[in-house]
């Protein structure tokens, strides 16, 4: 059998997998860079791991996210072809995704994203007052800090305060990792309901916002968002806008938790804390593998051809736990040069809100750290229930005494 053709169940190679998949993907790399593998839902894809061979798949064309126009999105998805939840810039190719793109790129600058830094800063203050307030001095870091504070932000930013964020955050748990199909579907048509008020009522009494922004926003040949595409870029921008941040924290404070050295270096030294971010997102970070991509045509990579219409997953988690681009790569260390980590991806897919998933993480654990000195996890790492699936890569919850 050619090389990378049998099919690889991850569980098999490790029960333990979706708690700490690094030791499988560091074997399935020493076999070479794709693999036909078996995920702990069942499903059966194609792999890539590597940095090299992440960063060259990432670029290939025939690699694609426009599963609404060329392919079956039932392969992924548990919804209709046409939904609108799904008419956004991840799931489109060049030329659709550059339009959607640049319509929405303007409110996610590094000048604007520097100027929501006193508003970050306060809604950690507050979330951290309440902390504080808290006389049994415990609780879930994630329910306290880590949900709260970019939920309330991009929410701010899309011009949506009165979102019911635990209906919300109930759909994007979903949308990211999937507890059934049924679940699944309910939660996409729960967005869209929920959305498509919103944008009449915006539309209608336009405020300062990137939302209402969004749909008035015509560039200069004309275009602009159709009904579909505001939707799906709503969901888009809301769904990613706190996923991210919410896991960077979260993974973050465990890898600190379980290195007292590294936590006790940047406590005495805030200097460190752009290079502790960027460590962290290299060492675990909160996306672990890329969203499904699909293979337009046969693909070889390295020997190996991946059939035309297969589903494709990129290890970011795995690429930057590469040694043949970082040294020692499964050591923490939060001196380390840690540029160049693909943990937001890489491409014209890299993430927009990058800047701004940092500087939640900046502003977030400086002031838990200077707030509460004596913080410390309560953490079994092989009790935390963790998020399922390949995406996200996070607990869902975090228990701290402070």
């Amino acid at each position: 059998m050619a090389l990378g053709t049998e099919t690889v169940d991850l569980l098999e190679l490790s029960p333990d997998f979706v708690r700490d998949p690094y030791p499988v993907y560091a074997q399935l790399r020493e076999r070479g860079p794709v693999h036909h593998v078996r995920t702990p839902d069942g499903e059966e894809l194609w792999l890539i791991v590597g940095y090299e061979a992440c960063r060259t798949a990432f670029n290939d064309p025939r690699l694609s996210r426009d599963w609404l126009r060329s392919g079956d999105i039932s392969q992924i998805i548990n919804v209709e072809q046409d939904n609108p939840a799904l008419a956004h810039m991840l799931m489109a190719d060049p030329p659709h995704h550059t339009r959607l793109r640049r319509l929405v790129a303007r409110a996610f600058t590094p000048r604007r994203i520097e100027e929501l830094a006193p508003r970050i800063q306060q809604i950690t203050d507050e979330l951290l007052d309440a902390m504080e307030a808290n006389e049994e001095r415990r609780g879930d870091l994630l329910e306290a800090l880590a949900f709260p504070l970019p939920m309330t932000v991009i929410c701010e930013l899309l011009g949506v305060p009165g979102l019911d964020r635990d209906a919300f955050r109930a759909w994007s748990n979903e949308a990211v990792a999937r507890t059934s199909p049924e679940a699944e579907a309910a939660a996409y048509a729960g967005m869209i309901g929920y959305l498509t008020g919103l944008i009449e009522a915006k539309r209608a009494d336009p405020g300062d916002d990137l939302l209402s922004a969004m749909i008035h926003a015509v560039d200069e040949g004309g275009d602009r968002l159709s009904p579909s595409e505001l939707i799906g870029m709503s969901v888009l921008l809301l769904i990613a806008g706190h996923e991210t941040t919410v896991n960077m924290i979260g993974n973050g404070m465990r890898a600190l938790f379980a290195h007292p050295d590294q936590l006790a270096a940047l406590r005495a030294d805030f200097g460190l804390l752009d290079g502790a971010i960027e460590e962290i997102l290299r060492y675990d970070g909160p996306v672990e593998t890329c969203t499904e991509r699909l293979a337009l045509e046969d693909v070889e990579m390295a020997g190996v051809v991946i059939p035309k219409r297969s589903t494709v997953l990129i290890a970011m988690a795995d690429a930057d736990r590469d040694p043949a681009r970082f040294e020692d790569p499964d050591r923490f260390d939060i001196r380390r040069d840690a540029r160049g980590h693909i943990a937001f991806g890489h491409g014209l897919h890299y993430c927009l809100g990058a800047p701004l998933a940092r500087l939640e993480g900046r502003i977030a654990l400086r002031s838990l750290l200077e707030r509460f000195p004596e913080l410390t996890g309560d953490v079994d790492e092989a009790k935390l229930p963790w998020v399922p699936g390949m995406l996200i890569r996070g607990v869902k919850r975090l228990p701290v005494s402070w």
